[in-house]
């Protein structure tokens, strides 16, 4: 649960001098639809890198990859025999390409290769056709008994009748993750991580069974595994290499052991061998001893994740969706991560929260800006811009944690961003504009540190507290209590004390923007009559929302209309400051205590519903500026180049592919599971 997910991406944010080194006749921008831009991210320093450590990257990247179907089974029973049997309609399509039923059915094979499955990646609501169900047989039926994924005995008929309602059907399988408390989020959802006939109620008492509250080091229960029911009984099926999802895994396997024969010490060689070990037996032990040394390797410039690791895809928060990131270090920017993780202790011991909450000795937190040089998994096409791990409580409170910043990622989004028009329709007055276009993309860089460096790390539970009391709201209250703490110290003189900003009013840029994208623009990614679904928005929702309605009688923050139109005006930034103090130790001490039924408030009473007078307006007002709510990426290609020994000597990077080869490339590629 610990990733910071880009909000909607203010245009014209600041002076290119202020970037990254990048090319600046990259070209970003790959495709486009429905609610989706696709861009590419370059990797700016690759052929610094030794051969050594290209190879580390490339046979990391196989190994990211490798896992791709894991994600798309997780995501529904049916994902992967939907997704072959679409794209060999498209790859055999006979027809009239300019046809409306085509166009508007490879506009849904896009969105389901965007979603990694037949839902959307951030609502989670079942994508609906544009074509119809006529057009869908007719292509089926011209299809050949060679190319239909059929499952064992499975007859053409039969998959028919199973696919069709899945695809078509409103009703069937409408939503990934339901987190609506009030009904049996387990039941209710259409993801894979459940067998039939397995209730919420089942699967707590089950895990509740299972945890000691007396012990100090739990595993993550759950974190890799499916609960199914077997003769009417609970069972997990875990996934390993002899168990569920073992083919995928013995090839991420391979490649994890090709890269620990480039590795870079012997630190990182000793936690790709546990990895490993962890991937063979499926014991989380194991997976708690390889994340121990994973965050204490503070040395290694190529570094990655691979596994099991959040939880958003689980309505309960508990099993780990597969996902990978491969990246090295960017030398220059992460002088800021470090300075701000040098000082963790100092940050802590001045959070506004009870001093019971605090961690009297913060241990072992390191932070980075990194270059990421491959997506995959559940971070692919969609990807967060800072991560924080390991997940597990414990963990960092005895062994510290390892912060990233994908600052190549965020400087994609930025880039493709310029002059779209954002701030002329949304920002107040041209002095707000003004100060966000001088100071925004530093103070957004520096809320994404400190949100994953720092405010993931902060805080403790209460002994005898269990780290998945917060239930379906546990996402949701965990982003929003980094996001807090971020925010606080954003305001701090401290960061000027450090030389890290130069101007104490800098803060008030992403003051602006939080509470606009909290309050306003991200209904953009709402449907109407929708509530806010996904954990992230929720959070920001909840952190806006409270702060509006608290500081109304000081009116500290307000919506006021301007010609017609509505607009946040932030007339006290001092007081939202100490407002966001105070928010910040209530979640403290909901989190820290375990108080389900104080959480189950907050989120209810301001992160879910949407007024939908302002939602209609925000809609309008984006219809006109064309802008797309929602932004993921293709990888670049990585080609080994041997010698005539079958020695690699050199590895070069590519940007050629659009986003249909790619996606056909690792269709061809990376199956590695049946339907």
């Amino acid at each position: 649960m610990n990733k910071i997910i880009p909000s909607l991406i203010v245009g014209s944010m600041v002076a290119i001098q202020a970037h990254a080194v990048v090319d600046k006749n990259f070209d970003y921008h790959v495709d486009r639809f429905a609610d989706i831009e696709v861009l590419r991210y370059e990797v700016p320093e690759f052929d610094r890198l030794s051969l050594d450590q290209k190879k580390m990257v490339y046979y990391l990247s196989q190994a990211a990859q490798a896992g791709r179907d894991i994600i798309w089974d997780q995501n529904g029973r049916y994902n992967l025999q939907i997704r072959k049997l679409l794209e060999n309609i498209l790859t055999n399509y006979k027809g009239d390409r300019n046809s409306a039923d085509f166009k508007a059915f490879e506009k849904y094979l896009k969105q389901v290769w965007f979603g990694n499955g037949i839902h959307h990646h951030y609502s989670t609501d079942k994508f609906i056709p544009g074509f119809s169900q006529a057009f869908f047989e007719e292509q089926v039926a011209a299809l050949p008994d060679s190319l239909l994924p059929l499952n064992p005995g499975e007859t053409r008929e039969a998959m028919m009748a199973t696919l069709t309602p899945v695809i078509f059907d409103p009703s069937v399988m409408a939503k990934r993750v339901n987190q609506d408390g009030t009904v049996d989020v387990v039941a209710t959802s259409a993801s894979n991580l459940y067998g039939e006939g397995v209730t919420q109620a089942e699967v707590e008492a089950y895990y509740a069974g299972l945890k000691n509250p007396d012990d100090a080091t739990p595993i993550s229960f759950g974190l890799n595994s499916k609960m199914v029911k077997e003769n009417g009984k609970l069972k997990e099926e875990h996934y390993h290499l002899n168990g569920l999802y073992g083919p995928a895994i013995a090839k991420i396997i391979y490649w994890l052991d090709m890269a620990k024969g480039v590795a870079e010490n012997d630190a990182q060689r000793q936690y790709i061998t546990k990895l490993i070990d962890y991937y063979i037996t499926g014991d989380l032990r194991l997976f708690d001893e390889y994340s121990i040394l994973w965050a204490e390797d503070t040395k290694s410039d190529v570094d990655f994740v691979n596994g099991f690791i959040e939880s958003y895809g689980d309505p309960l928060g508990m099993t780990g969706s597969y996902e990978s990131y491969v990246n090295f270090k960017n030398t220059k920017s992460s002088d800021r991560t470090e300075t701000i993780s040098s000082n963790a202790q100092w940050f802590e011991d001045h959070s506004p929260v009870d001093p019971r909450f605090r961690k009297p000795e913060v241990k072992g937190v390191s932070a980075k800006v990194i270059t990421a040089a491959m997506l995959a998994g559940d971070a692919f096409p969609s990807t967060a811009i800072g991560i924080n791990l390991p997940n597990s409580t414990w963990i960092r409170a005895e062994h510290g944690s390892k912060s990233v910043t994908l600052e190549n990622i965020t400087e994609a989004y930025d880039m493709a961003s310029h002059g779209n028009g954002f701030n002329e329709e949304f920002v107040i007055d041209k002095a707000t504009s003004d100060h966000m276009d001088k100071y925004l993309y530093i103070t957004d860089m520096l809320h994404t540190d400190l949100h994953e460096c720092l405010g993931h790390a902060s805080g403790r539970l209460l002994p005898g507290v269990d780290q998945d009391a917060l239930k379906e709201h546990g996402s949701a209250l965990e982003e929003a209590r980094a996001d807090l703490f971020a925010l606080y110290y954003l305001a701090d003189p401290k960061l000027q004390e450090l030389g890290i900003l130069d101007d104490p009013t800098a803060y008030q840029a992403e003051y602006y923007k939080y509470m606009l994208n909290g309050l306003m623009t991200q209904l953009n990614r709402i449907e109407p009559g929708k509530d806010v679904e996904e954990a992230h928005m929720r959070n920001r929702q909840l952190i806006a929302a409270w702060i509006l309605e608290k500081g109304k009688k000081d009116k500290v923050v307000q919506l006021v209309k301007k010609n017609g139109k509505t607009y946040v005006k932030i007339n006290d930034y001092k007081k939202m400051r100490d407002l966001i103090g105070q928010l910040l130790g209530e979640i403290q001490r909901i989190k820290s205590e375990g108080d389900y039924a104080a959480g189950n408030e907050l989120i209810r009473k301001y992160a879910v519903k949407v007024d939908p007078k302002l939602h209609k307006e925000v809609l309008e007002r984006f219809s006109k500026l064309d802008i797309p709510p929602y932004r993921g990426f293709i990888n670049p290609e990585y080609t080994p180049v041997y010698d005539d020994k079958g020695n690699i000597i050199d590895v070069k990077i590519g940007y050629t592919e659009n986003y249909t080869d790619q996606m056909l490339r690792l269709a061809r590629d990376f199956t590695t599971l049946g339907y």
